[in-house]
This record gives C-alpha cells, structure tokens and sequence, in this order.
C-alpha cells in the first residue's frame, strides 16, 4: 500500500477540538491490519539502520506507533506523558500546542547519556510537542538520531520548527 493508499484511509474531521481545526482521524487507518501494518513500515524505513537504543512515543497516539517501531527496531520503548500519568521522579517541560498549551513528562532515568533515540508521533503539526520531547530527551543527554511521523501538515510548518533533525513523514497534507 502507498503513502496516498494510507492517506484515503484516514478520517477527517472539522472543527474538533475546537471550531476552525480540521482533525486528522487514524482510527480508520488503525483497524485495517494491513494500513497499521504499511504505516509502522514506513515510519520505520528511514532509521532501519541508525543502530537505535529507545523509541521515545508522545502521550497518546504517539504511543499506538512507537510500541510497534521500538518492537521492530529491537530497541527499548520510552513514554512521554502529560503532566502528573508518570510515578516516579521526573523532568518536565511546558510547550505550546496549536490550540493552547500543555506540559509533557519523562522519568528522570528513562534515557542514559548518548543513547540513541528516535523520537515517534502520530502527526507534525505546528512542530510544539515534539519540541519540548526534544528538550526533554536533551535534557537527559540523548542524542536524537531522528523523529518518524505519519502525517505532517505541511500547511503548519512545523518542520521550520525542527531544523538540524533528520525529521520523516509517511503522509502529508
């Protein structure tokens, strides 16, 4: 299946959450196995070989693609969280979203100094919660070999946001 078969299979919905955004639903690509299947293999794609220690997944769609890319990449699985959903000692960062603003969480030890990671979400819009995953994974001395998406809204220009990353979407708009 291509990038464009994977795009018609993703729902989209206006004015969620709020009046004048136009979601992007992967909940339909998600329940046809083998869209799910196509998706994480080309997220994949560009960072097979980046020899990759921990995939680090945003709460929450971000987490539906990680489990299967850290599984595939051999490589541990790291959950970034909404302020107050981790128990032990953390690090945490606010960021801007394209409707407001929220803070994301790491344990303090999820990442070892110069371990590699890749950094997975489910969609690159205005660029603001990888961001703050990317501070958050500097703060505790990851180097960031690349951040996989599977839909980018390019209208957003979020990738402005992301200079000097090896940065990959499946799906554009």
């Amino acid at each position: 299946m291509s990038a464009e078969g994977l795009r018609a299979k993703i729902r989209e919905i206006p004015d969620f959450p709020k009046p004048g955004i136009l979601f992007y639903d992967v909940t339909t690509l998600l329940k046809d196995a083998a869209a799910y299947h196509e998706s994480i293999d080309l997220m994949i794609e560009p960072y097979k070989d980046s020899h990759v220690d921990l995939v680090v997944g945003m709460e929450s769609r971000g987490f539906i693609f990680s489990g299967p890319i850290a599984y595939q990449l051999n490589a541990g699985l790291i959950p970034v969280r909404k302020l107050g959903k981790l128990p032990a000692e953390t690090v945490s960062v606010e960021y801007a979203l394209e409707y407001g603003s929220n803070t994301l969480e790491i344990h303090k030890d999820a990442i070892k100094p110069g371990q590699r990671i890749l950094i997975v979400d489910d969609l690159l819009a205005t660029g603001g919660t990888v961001r703050g995953t990317i501070e958050l994974v500097q703060r505790l001395e990851g180097n960031i070999v690349g951040l996989a998406f599977l839909v980018e809204l390019l209208f957003l220009k979020g990738r402005d946001r992301l200079q000097g990353y090896n940065t990959s979407s499946v799906i554009q708009y």
